[in-house]
Protein backbone atom coordinates (compact mmCIF):
# COMPACT_ATOMS: atom_id res chain seq x y z
CA UNK A 1 0.00 0.00 0.00
CA UNK A 2 1.28 3.49 -0.73
CA UNK A 3 1.52 5.91 1.77
CA UNK A 4 -0.91 9.48 1.64
CA UNK A 5 2.74 11.27 1.01
CA UNK A 6 2.84 9.30 -2.23
CA UNK A 7 -0.11 11.23 -3.51
CA UNK A 8 1.64 14.16 -5.47
CA UNK A 9 -0.73 17.24 -5.16
CA UNK A 10 -4.27 15.58 -4.18
CA UNK A 11 -6.19 16.90 -1.73
CA UNK A 12 -9.32 15.49 -3.16
CA UNK A 13 -10.33 12.24 -5.57
CA UNK A 14 -13.78 12.61 -7.08
CA UNK A 15 -15.15 9.20 -8.36
CA UNK A 16 -17.32 8.66 -10.90
CA UNK A 17 -19.75 5.78 -10.84
CA UNK A 18 -23.03 4.44 -12.54
CA UNK A 19 -26.07 5.27 -10.05
CA UNK A 20 -27.22 1.72 -10.24
CA UNK A 21 -27.49 -0.06 -6.95
CA UNK A 22 -25.03 -2.48 -8.18
CA UNK A 23 -22.64 0.08 -9.61
CA UNK A 24 -23.24 1.89 -6.35
CA UNK A 25 -21.95 -1.15 -4.07
CA UNK A 26 -18.62 -1.25 -6.42
CA UNK A 27 -18.09 2.49 -5.82
CA UNK A 28 -18.30 2.07 -2.14
CA UNK A 29 -16.04 -0.89 -1.56
CA UNK A 30 -13.13 1.34 -3.69
CA UNK A 31 -13.76 4.34 -1.57
CA UNK A 32 -13.42 1.97 1.35
CA UNK A 33 -9.98 0.46 -0.08
CA UNK A 34 -8.61 4.55 -0.75
CA UNK A 35 -9.91 5.44 3.08
CA UNK A 36 -8.00 3.21 3.97
CA UNK A 37 -4.56 3.57 2.40
CA UNK A 38 -4.98 7.12 2.18
CA UNK A 39 -7.03 8.86 5.24
CA UNK A 40 -6.47 12.34 4.47
CA UNK A 41 -7.26 12.21 1.09
CA UNK A 42 -11.00 13.96 0.83
CA UNK A 43 -12.92 11.00 -1.61
CA UNK A 44 -16.06 12.65 -3.31
CA UNK A 45 -18.88 10.65 -5.12
CA UNK A 46 -19.97 12.08 -8.70
CA UNK A 47 -23.48 9.38 -10.14
CA UNK A 48 -23.57 9.93 -13.50
CA UNK A 49 -26.16 8.33 -15.51
CA UNK A 50 -25.18 6.97 -18.76
CA UNK A 51 -26.75 5.95 -22.11
CA UNK A 52 -26.97 2.76 -21.57
CA UNK A 53 -28.95 3.21 -18.05
CA UNK A 54 -31.36 5.43 -19.80
CA UNK A 55 -32.07 3.46 -22.11
CA UNK A 56 -33.52 -0.24 -21.03
CA UNK A 57 -36.29 0.07 -23.68
CA UNK A 58 -34.30 -1.30 -26.44
CA UNK A 59 -31.43 -4.80 -26.69
CA UNK A 60 -28.22 -2.84 -25.70
CA UNK A 61 -26.81 -3.76 -29.24
CA UNK A 62 -29.47 -1.34 -30.52
CA UNK A 63 -28.72 0.91 -28.42
CA UNK A 64 -24.79 1.14 -29.53
CA UNK A 65 -25.25 1.65 -32.84
CA UNK A 66 -27.69 3.98 -32.23
CA UNK A 67 -25.55 6.12 -29.85
CA UNK A 68 -22.74 5.24 -32.71
CA UNK A 69 -20.82 3.96 -30.24
CA UNK A 70 -19.09 0.37 -30.15
CA UNK A 71 -20.23 -2.35 -27.82
CA UNK A 72 -21.06 -1.60 -24.20
CA UNK A 73 -19.23 1.78 -24.43
CA UNK A 74 -22.96 2.82 -23.64
CA UNK A 75 -21.71 2.12 -19.88
CA UNK A 76 -18.97 4.33 -20.14
CA UNK A 77 -19.54 7.03 -22.59
CA UNK A 78 -20.13 9.95 -20.01
CA UNK A 79 -17.83 8.61 -17.39
CA UNK A 80 -15.13 8.84 -19.88
CA UNK A 81 -16.87 12.57 -20.75
CA UNK A 82 -16.47 13.87 -17.63
CA UNK A 83 -13.32 12.15 -16.81
CA UNK A 84 -11.43 14.21 -20.17
CA UNK A 85 -13.64 17.57 -18.70
CA UNK A 86 -11.82 16.84 -15.31
CA UNK A 87 -15.23 16.33 -13.57
CA UNK A 88 -14.17 13.63 -11.75
CA UNK A 89 -10.72 11.65 -11.38
CA UNK A 90 -11.03 8.31 -11.32
CA UNK A 91 -14.13 6.22 -13.34
CA UNK A 92 -15.31 3.16 -11.30
CA UNK A 93 -16.44 -0.03 -13.96
CA UNK A 94 -17.56 -3.26 -14.07
CA UNK A 95 -14.66 -4.13 -16.17
CA UNK A 96 -16.06 -6.39 -18.13
CA UNK A 97 -17.95 -3.51 -19.63
CA UNK A 98 -14.96 -1.44 -20.51
CA UNK A 99 -14.04 -2.25 -23.98
CA UNK A 100 -10.67 -3.54 -24.54
CA UNK A 101 -8.76 -0.92 -26.86
CA UNK A 102 -9.32 2.16 -24.84
CA UNK A 103 -9.13 5.78 -26.45
CA UNK A 104 -5.18 6.97 -25.54
CA UNK A 105 -6.51 10.08 -23.76
CA UNK A 106 -7.72 6.88 -20.85
CA UNK A 107 -5.88 4.58 -19.14
CA UNK A 108 -6.73 1.23 -16.86
CA UNK A 109 -4.80 2.00 -13.55
CA UNK A 110 -5.40 -1.02 -11.43
CA UNK A 111 -8.24 -3.43 -10.81
CA UNK A 112 -9.69 -5.12 -7.51
CA UNK A 113 -9.55 -7.78 -5.88
CA UNK A 114 -11.69 -10.12 -8.12
CA UNK A 115 -15.08 -11.44 -7.32
CA UNK A 116 -16.34 -14.81 -8.62
CA UNK A 117 -16.38 -15.22 -11.94
CA UNK A 118 -19.08 -17.47 -12.99
CA UNK A 119 -22.46 -16.69 -14.32
CA UNK A 120 -25.59 -18.05 -12.90
CA UNK A 121 -28.99 -19.26 -14.05
CA UNK A 122 -32.08 -18.07 -12.13
CA UNK A 123 -35.01 -19.99 -12.28
CA UNK A 124 -38.79 -20.17 -11.01
CA UNK A 125 -37.97 -24.54 -10.73
CA UNK A 126 -35.06 -26.20 -9.11
CA UNK A 127 -32.97 -28.02 -10.79
CA UNK A 128 -30.77 -25.55 -13.01
CA UNK A 129 -29.85 -25.33 -16.41
CA UNK A 130 -30.84 -29.59 -17.15
CA UNK A 131 -34.07 -29.41 -16.01
CA UNK A 132 -35.38 -26.62 -17.82
CA UNK A 133 -38.02 -27.76 -20.34
CA UNK A 134 -37.81 -27.40 -24.28
CA UNK A 135 -39.02 -24.45 -25.07
CA UNK A 136 -37.93 -22.56 -21.99
CA UNK A 137 -37.83 -18.88 -22.42
CA UNK A 138 -34.07 -17.87 -20.86
CA UNK A 139 -33.66 -13.97 -20.09
CA UNK A 140 -30.24 -12.21 -21.27
CA UNK A 141 -28.40 -9.11 -22.80
CA UNK A 142 -25.66 -10.70 -23.24
CA UNK A 143 -24.09 -12.39 -26.73
CA UNK A 144 -22.15 -14.60 -24.98
CA UNK A 145 -24.75 -16.19 -22.54
CA UNK A 146 -27.26 -16.39 -24.91
CA UNK A 147 -24.99 -18.07 -27.63
CA UNK A 148 -23.80 -20.44 -24.99
CA UNK A 149 -27.35 -21.67 -23.64
CA UNK A 150 -27.88 -21.64 -27.62
CA UNK A 151 -24.74 -24.01 -27.88
CA UNK A 152 -25.70 -26.23 -24.45
CA UNK A 153 -29.37 -26.50 -24.93
CA UNK A 154 -30.57 -25.57 -28.27
CA UNK A 155 -34.18 -26.33 -27.39
CA UNK A 156 -34.80 -23.09 -25.02
CA UNK A 157 -35.69 -19.76 -26.29
CA UNK A 158 -33.61 -16.91 -25.93
CA UNK A 159 -35.18 -13.64 -24.92
CA UNK A 160 -33.77 -10.11 -24.29
CA UNK A 161 -33.66 -8.71 -20.76
CA UNK A 162 -32.63 -5.51 -19.77
CA UNK A 163 -32.93 -3.64 -16.39
CA UNK A 164 -30.29 -3.91 -13.04
CA UNK A 165 -29.92 -6.68 -10.90
CA UNK A 166 -32.79 -6.20 -8.63
CA UNK A 167 -35.52 -5.30 -12.31
CA UNK A 168 -34.03 -8.49 -13.90
CA UNK A 169 -34.53 -10.80 -10.69
CA UNK A 170 -38.26 -8.91 -9.43
CA UNK A 171 -39.20 -9.45 -13.62
CA UNK A 172 -38.09 -13.37 -13.51
CA UNK A 173 -40.45 -13.46 -10.05
CA UNK A 174 -43.57 -11.72 -11.21
CA UNK A 175 -43.62 -12.10 -15.24
CA UNK A 176 -44.25 -15.36 -17.17
CA UNK A 177 -42.12 -13.52 -19.84
CA UNK A 178 -39.23 -16.19 -18.18
CA UNK A 179 -38.68 -19.55 -17.43
CA UNK A 180 -35.05 -18.21 -16.45
CA UNK A 181 -32.58 -15.43 -16.56
CA UNK A 182 -28.50 -15.08 -16.82
CA UNK A 183 -26.84 -13.37 -14.60
CA UNK A 184 -23.19 -13.13 -13.08
CA UNK A 185 -22.39 -14.25 -9.77
CA UNK A 186 -20.30 -11.47 -8.56
CA UNK A 187 -23.25 -9.10 -8.95
CA UNK A 188 -25.70 -11.33 -7.06
CA UNK A 189 -22.88 -11.78 -4.73
CA UNK A 190 -22.14 -8.02 -4.32
CA UNK A 191 -25.73 -7.00 -3.62
CA UNK A 192 -26.19 -9.74 -0.71
CA UNK A 193 -29.14 -11.55 -3.15
CA UNK A 194 -26.56 -15.21 -2.85
CA UNK A 195 -23.82 -15.65 -0.35
CA UNK A 196 -20.24 -15.65 -1.31
CA UNK A 197 -19.46 -19.50 -0.85
CA UNK A 198 -22.33 -21.87 -2.47
CA UNK A 199 -24.41 -23.95 -0.55
CA UNK A 200 -24.09 -27.59 -0.27
CA UNK A 201 -27.71 -27.73 -1.04
CA UNK A 202 -29.73 -26.02 -3.74
CA UNK A 203 -29.58 -22.37 -3.36
CA UNK A 204 -32.52 -19.94 -3.92
CA UNK A 205 -32.13 -15.94 -3.84
CA UNK A 206 -32.05 -14.12 -0.54
CA UNK A 207 -35.52 -12.19 0.07
CA UNK A 208 -37.21 -14.22 -2.72
CA UNK A 209 -37.61 -17.34 -1.98
CA UNK A 210 -39.11 -18.71 -5.25
CA UNK A 211 -36.28 -17.97 -7.34
CA UNK A 212 -33.76 -21.03 -7.34
CA UNK A 213 -30.27 -20.53 -8.15
CA UNK A 214 -27.46 -22.40 -10.17
CA UNK A 215 -23.90 -21.28 -10.11
CA UNK A 216 -22.76 -22.34 -13.17
CA UNK A 217 -19.22 -23.64 -13.15
CA UNK A 218 -17.09 -21.61 -15.82
CA UNK A 219 -14.80 -24.91 -17.36
CA UNK A 220 -19.08 -25.55 -18.53
CA UNK A 221 -19.99 -22.11 -19.56
CA UNK A 222 -17.42 -19.53 -19.89
CA UNK A 223 -17.92 -16.01 -18.48
CA UNK A 224 -16.71 -13.14 -20.14
CA UNK A 225 -13.04 -11.59 -20.16
CA UNK A 226 -12.93 -9.79 -16.97
CA UNK A 227 -15.92 -11.10 -15.36
CA UNK A 228 -16.28 -10.34 -11.78
CA UNK A 229 -13.66 -7.79 -11.71
CA UNK A 230 -13.62 -3.95 -10.91
CA UNK A 231 -12.08 -1.52 -12.94
CA UNK A 232 -10.39 1.85 -12.34
CA UNK A 233 -9.90 4.14 -15.48
CA UNK A 234 -8.42 7.40 -15.00
CA UNK A 235 -6.66 9.95 -17.57
CA UNK A 236 -3.29 8.74 -18.86
CA UNK A 237 -1.92 11.63 -18.21
CA UNK A 238 -3.01 11.98 -14.34
CA UNK A 239 -0.17 10.95 -12.05
CA UNK A 240 -2.07 11.69 -8.60
CA UNK A 241 -5.04 9.58 -9.77
CA UNK A 242 -2.55 6.76 -10.85
CA UNK A 243 -0.70 6.69 -8.00
CA UNK A 244 -4.14 6.05 -6.19
CA UNK A 245 -5.49 3.41 -8.32
CA UNK A 246 -2.65 1.52 -8.19
CA UNK A 247 -1.78 2.09 -4.21
CA UNK A 248 -5.27 -0.31 -4.10
CA UNK A 249 -5.07 -2.72 -6.96
CA UNK A 250 -4.93 -6.35 -6.83
CA UNK A 251 -1.78 -7.59 -8.61
CA UNK A 252 -3.42 -11.40 -9.53
CA UNK A 253 -6.33 -10.45 -10.55
CA UNK A 254 -4.66 -7.66 -12.51
CA UNK A 255 -2.11 -10.24 -14.32
CA UNK A 256 -6.03 -12.64 -14.58
CA UNK A 257 -7.10 -9.90 -16.35
CA UNK A 258 -4.80 -8.47 -18.18
CA UNK A 259 -4.19 -12.24 -20.39
CA UNK A 260 -8.19 -12.29 -21.04
CA UNK A 261 -8.12 -8.61 -22.34
CA UNK A 262 -5.33 -9.12 -24.28
CA UNK A 263 -6.82 -12.79 -25.65
CA UNK A 264 -10.23 -10.24 -26.63
CA UNK A 265 -7.48 -7.88 -28.29
CA UNK A 266 -6.03 -10.13 -30.52
CA UNK A 267 -9.48 -11.84 -31.31
CA UNK A 268 -9.94 -7.94 -32.04
CA UNK A 269 -13.40 -8.82 -29.98
CA UNK A 270 -15.28 -6.27 -28.27
CA UNK A 271 -17.93 -6.64 -25.12
CA UNK A 272 -20.77 -7.89 -27.65
CA UNK A 273 -18.41 -10.24 -29.44
CA UNK A 274 -19.25 -14.40 -27.82
CA UNK A 275 -16.49 -14.67 -26.21
CA UNK A 276 -15.82 -16.78 -23.16
CA UNK A 277 -12.59 -16.98 -21.66
CA UNK A 278 -11.24 -17.72 -17.97
CA UNK A 279 -7.97 -17.77 -15.66
CA UNK A 280 -6.88 -19.04 -13.11
CA UNK A 281 -3.51 -18.65 -11.56
CA UNK A 282 -2.26 -21.61 -9.92
CA UNK A 283 1.23 -20.20 -7.62
CA UNK A 284 3.48 -19.04 -10.70
CA UNK A 285 1.64 -20.06 -13.54
CA UNK A 286 -1.39 -18.81 -15.71
CA UNK A 287 -4.05 -21.14 -17.12
CA UNK A 288 -6.34 -19.51 -19.64
CA UNK A 289 -9.31 -20.92 -21.49
CA UNK A 290 -11.34 -19.65 -24.65
CA UNK A 291 -14.30 -20.39 -26.52
CA UNK A 292 -15.38 -18.50 -29.41
CA UNK A 293 -18.48 -18.58 -30.95
CA UNK A 294 -18.11 -17.53 -35.12
CA UNK A 295 -20.60 -14.63 -35.76
CA UNK A 296 -22.50 -17.10 -38.18
CA UNK A 297 -23.08 -19.10 -36.03
CA UNK A 298 -21.80 -23.00 -35.79
CA UNK A 299 -19.66 -24.36 -32.96
CA UNK A 300 -16.91 -22.72 -31.26
CA UNK A 301 -13.64 -22.97 -31.40
CA UNK A 302 -11.91 -23.34 -28.47
CA UNK A 303 -8.42 -23.10 -27.01
CA UNK A 304 -6.30 -23.20 -23.88
CA UNK A 305 -2.34 -21.83 -23.02
CA UNK A 306 -0.63 -21.84 -20.03
CA UNK A 307 2.47 -20.38 -18.74
CA UNK A 308 4.59 -17.84 -16.43
CA UNK A 309 2.51 -15.89 -14.55
CA UNK A 310 4.65 -13.04 -15.15
CA UNK A 311 4.05 -13.18 -19.08
CA UNK A 312 0.41 -12.88 -18.98
CA UNK A 313 0.44 -11.09 -22.42
CA UNK A 314 2.69 -14.38 -23.79
CA UNK A 315 0.26 -16.70 -22.44
CA UNK A 316 -2.79 -14.60 -24.31
CA UNK A 317 -0.57 -14.88 -27.18
CA UNK A 318 -0.10 -18.94 -27.51
CA UNK A 319 -3.71 -19.19 -26.45
CA UNK A 320 -4.98 -17.06 -29.93
CA UNK A 321 -2.79 -19.10 -31.89
CA UNK A 322 -4.07 -21.99 -30.14
CA UNK A 323 -7.54 -21.88 -31.15
CA UNK A 324 -8.99 -24.85 -33.81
Amino acid sequence: MSTPTEIPDRPTLVIGTRGSELALVQATATEHLLSQAHPDLTLVRNVIKTTGDRRTDVALNEVAKAEGVFDKGVFIKELEEALDGGTIDLAVHSLKDLPTVLDQRFSLAAVLERAPVRDALLSRLPGGLDALPPGARVGTSSVRRARQIEWLRPDLTVVDLRGNVPTRLRKLAESDAYDAILLAEAGLVRLGFLPPAAAAVAETITGMPTLHAQRLDESVFFPAAGQGAIGLEIRSDDVASRACAESIGHSPTWLRVTAEREFLRLLDAGCHTPVGVFSTLIGDELHLQARVFPEAGGPPRTGESHGPSAAPLLVALNLFQSLS
